[in-house]
């Protein structure tokens, strides 16, 4: 990993699930790092231990991404931004669609308004999703594939932002690199199947429900993988505007990783009921079934994924279990 000593950056989301684990990789490889979050979705002591290490290269700004004169100072004289600052919720009955237009799609636009009127950013990094591809028909899925046709509003709110990013990078001139990101997961994911499944396994140890009818098949990458990429991709990356797939190179079943984290909690003899699911066995609506990526573009930079998807799982489920016998 070359050197970021010096660099200016900012991490919207920065006290999210993945940026804080950005911000952490950022500041340890010398940058100078302000950290944007509204704590609508996260939580202050992730990044509460950097900012107290580090007060000399690491600010935050509580703010909200929606607010012009707000983003506009959390922008100033930066020269790199990484954007994850989003509703994470995919599943849509727990995701109003205006909701996820505000906090999406309008907070995406704010902060390019914001960006072009400084002058100083020279890349911007979107963290978008794998969602954008709906129900693809090839599997493993290139960037090329089309027509995107999302299936969740979560999805569609971010192939609109994708749009609007591509169009002020030529627009105004900054550079920027678009990652579609497959499921990633880690000991700080507040939401998701793996933590969904462990608090199931608190309230009831002898039987553990599954949404939908457990052939849903999906890639899970880790989150320091994730953070690999996110800075490779954008030291790497010399195109205008590019897009890269995100995620490792297998999948796994929802069932299989009930029985990973059923044997991680160290439990036995416990009954999966599965719900059958809405729409041929989806978990709910707006559920993509299937999702593996094709990720060879972005391991032509250099990076490849060191954990699979079973064994991100089991890694992110042992340590969510250790750090709840805290």
């Amino acid at each position: 990993m070359r050197s970021w000593s010096g660099k200016r950056v900012l991490v919207t989301g920065g006290a999210g699930f993945i940026g804080s684990s950005l911000c952490e990789k950022l500041v340890a490889l010398g940058s100078h790092t302000t950290i944007l979050d509204d704590f609508s979705s996260s939580k202050p002591s992730n990044v509460a231990q950097l900012l107290k290490r580090h007060p000399d290269t690491t600010r935050l700004i509580e703010a909200d991404c929606t607010k012009l004169p707000e983003v506009k100072k959390a922008v100033r004289g930066a020269g790199i931004i990484f954007h994850l600052a989003a509703n994470p919720e995919v599943r849509s009955e727990l995701n109003r669609p205006r909701d996820c237009f505000k906090q999406n799609v309008y907070a995406t636009h704010v902060l390019l308004e914001a960006l072009h009127q400084s002058r100083s950013v020279e890349k911007l990094v979107f963290a978008s999703t794998s969602t954008v591809y709906g129900d693809a028909g090839i599997f493993p899925t290139t960037e090329s594939y089309g027509p995107l046709k999302p299936i969740s509003v979560y999805g569609a709110s971010k192939l609109a932002s994708e749009a609007f990013v591509s169009s002020y990078s030529f627009l105004y001139g900054f550079k920027s690199v678009l990652l579609r990101l497959a499921n990633i997961i880690g000991p700080r994911s507040q939401h998701g199947v793996i933590i969904d499944f462990i608090n199931k396994l608190d309230r009831n140890k002898k039987e553990l429900e599954i949404l939908g009818d457990g052939f849903q098949c999906k890639s899970y990458l880790y989150i320091d993988d994730c953070v690999d990429a996110l800075l490779t991709a954008c030291q790497e990356s010399n195109q205008q505007v590019e897009v890269f797939n995100l995620g490792s190179e297998d999948w796994v079943a929802v069932s299989k990783i009930a029985e990973i984290v059923v044997e991680e909690a160290g439990l036995d003899k416990v009954r999966f009921r599965f719900s059958g699911g809405v729409d041929g066995g989806r978990g709910w609506k707006g559920d993509v079934k299937k999702m593996r990526l094709d990720i060879s573009r972005i391991k032509k930079l250099g990076w490849k994924p060191r954990h699979n998807s079973a064994e991100a799982v089991r890694k992110t489920a042992s340590q969510i279990l250790k750090d709840k016998e805290v």
